[in-house]
């Protein structure tokens, strides 16, 4: 036991100051995208190689755009294109309230917006949410898991996950929804009582990702049920959804 106490002391105060403080992120990490210096001209979109784009998330017209709905923030993206053109930043802020607001052209994302008055006033203060994996690969569940770990500590901002939907406010749904899950989707959202929210986490809930298009799966959840706040990634980081969580309930300007 003294042990244990010994080694609680070293580890010291090991929970974020998320939101007081903006949090540092690794070299590695792979923020919202920017696309810069691009002119567009025929040699550029023939050279483009789309295999390294499988998702099909850069599209071309007068400007160049990104899908973040579809993108897998994969590095080799980066050499699909002019050199120093596509680069990942370190901004973790992505969460959006509408499909279309996932597409970037330039720097500019519109950001989530908060919950109307009346639904903020019964949700903001205590929000309870039911997790359905409809197909996920694992990736995206590990990251929400992780926002209960003391570094995230999703509880000291009112927000935890519930058993069954019945008692939860709302849903946060991950994976592309495979035929197998539609039903349960459904059902699970029927259960919700009313006022009720659904979160779409990563690229396969927003859009169906590697999936995408494939007989056996939507494409993304708001083909089955109607969304709310939606968090892109492959898998999104958990400060992105903590921040979507944040904006969706007004906590953030």
């Amino acid at each position: 036991m003294w042990q244990i106490l010994k080694n609680r002391i070293k580890q010291g105060y090991r929970t974020s100051r998320y939101p007081k403080e903006e949090p540092v992120f690794p070299s590695r990490f792979r923020g919202k995208p920017v696309l810069r210096n691009i002119e567009m001209n025929a040699s550029l979109e023939n050279n483009f190689q789309k295999e390294k784009d499988a998702t099909g998330s850069i599209s071309w017209g007068n400007t160049p755009s990104v899908d973040m709905g579809k993108l897998l923030f994969n590095e080799d993206l980066k050499e699909a294109l002019p050199s120093g053109s596509f680069e990942y930043s370190n901004d973790y802020r992505m969460a959006v309230s509408r499909r279309e607001d996932l597409i970037l052209q330039g720097d500019e994302l519109k950001l989530a917006s908060a919950l109307n008055c009346k639904m903020k006033k019964i949700l903001g203060h205590s929000l309870r949410l039911r997790e359905v994996s409809a197909g996920s690969c694992g990736g995206c569940d590990a990251e929400v898991q992780a926002l209960g770990n003391v570094v995230f500590d999703l509880s000291r901002f009112g927000i935890g996950f519930v058993a069954s939907p019945r008692h939860a406010d709302g849903l946060l749904v991950t994976g592309p929804v495979t035929k197998n899950m539609k039903l349960a989707l459904k059902k699970t959202y029927e259960a919700l009582p009313d006022p009720k929210i659904v979160i779409a986490v990563g690229a396969c809930a927003a859009s169906g990702g590697p999936f995408m298009g494939g007989p056996e799966v939507s494409n993304g959840v708001d083909s089955i049920i109607p969304v709310d706040l939606y968090v892109p990634g492959c898998p999104p980081h958990p400060l992105t959804i903590l921040d979507g969580l944040l904006r969706l309930l007004g906590r953030l300007g």
